[in-house]
């Protein structure tokens, strides 16, 4: 397929976002615990009608891992599409715990909390008894692992709401006003002045290492 005026376009937006955002840099720091969001957009490929799905994980107040992509199969509803991406999340935060662990790093929360939206989802995973009621067969593994995983307390669903889910900015293109909530969500931070700071002490420094060599090479003489 041959680009069209609109897919120039939006390159175009895109370089300028890039420019515009080239002074943006994650920012650590903050309480000693291991977050994970996770959120799905149902249905929102209108070509084949899969759904996307993301997650985003912090640590010491810090994003350090993120993803965003679309699901292998089509779902029939937003519970469905909420556990896959749970699923997802799940299985990535836990080999990123194994690893914080194994390099000596304590942690306030033993379990891995991940927060979701969907209320629907989170009872279905902390229910006593097996709700869900889908013809999708990956689904229902995928649910009866989640549960599998919070009955151990390895993981932890908790409710968020959409206006604090960190991972719906990497579902769907946001307007400006939340997605500038995004950006300070993530953690993202300008460093133009540190940067600028920064090239100006490198060059004083510089400069004084000339005027010495000049001096030296005086003296020399």
């Amino acid at each position: 397929m041959n680009p069209s005026d609109d897919h120039h376009e939006a390159l175009d937006h895109l370089f300028r976002y890039l420019q515009n955002t080239r002074a943006l840099a994650l920012q650590l720091g903050g309480t000693d615990t291991f977050d994970v969001y996770s959120d799905a957009s149902f249905a929102d490929n209108t070509i084949d009608r899969k759904s996307s799905q993301a997650y985003v994980m912090k640590l010491f107040g810090g994003t350090i891992g993120w993803r965003a992509n679309k699901q292998d199969t089509v779902t029939t509803s937003t519970t469905e599409a909420e556990l896959l991406a749970l699923a997802q999340a799940a299985k990535e935060s836990m080999f990123i715990s194994r690893l914080i662990t194994e390099l000596g790093v304590n942690l306030d929360n033993r379990s891995i909390i991940i927060q979701c939206d969907n209320a629907q989802t989170i009872r279905l995973i902390n229910s006593d008894v097996a709700l869900l009621q889908t013809k999708l067969r990956h689904v229902d593994i995928h649910n009866h692992w989640l549960r599998q995983e919070a009955l151990a307390n390895r993981i932890s669903v908790r409710h968020t709401p959409t206006t604090e889910m960190i991972a719906d900015g990497l579902t769907k293109a946001l307007p400006d006003q939340q997605f500038q909530k995004f950006v300070t969500q993530v953690g993202l931070v300008d460093i133009k002045d540190r940067i600028q700071e920064r090239r100006t002490k490198e060059l004083t420094a510089e400069d004084f290492v000339r005027a010495e060599e000049r001096l030296d090479g005086g003296g020399a003489e």
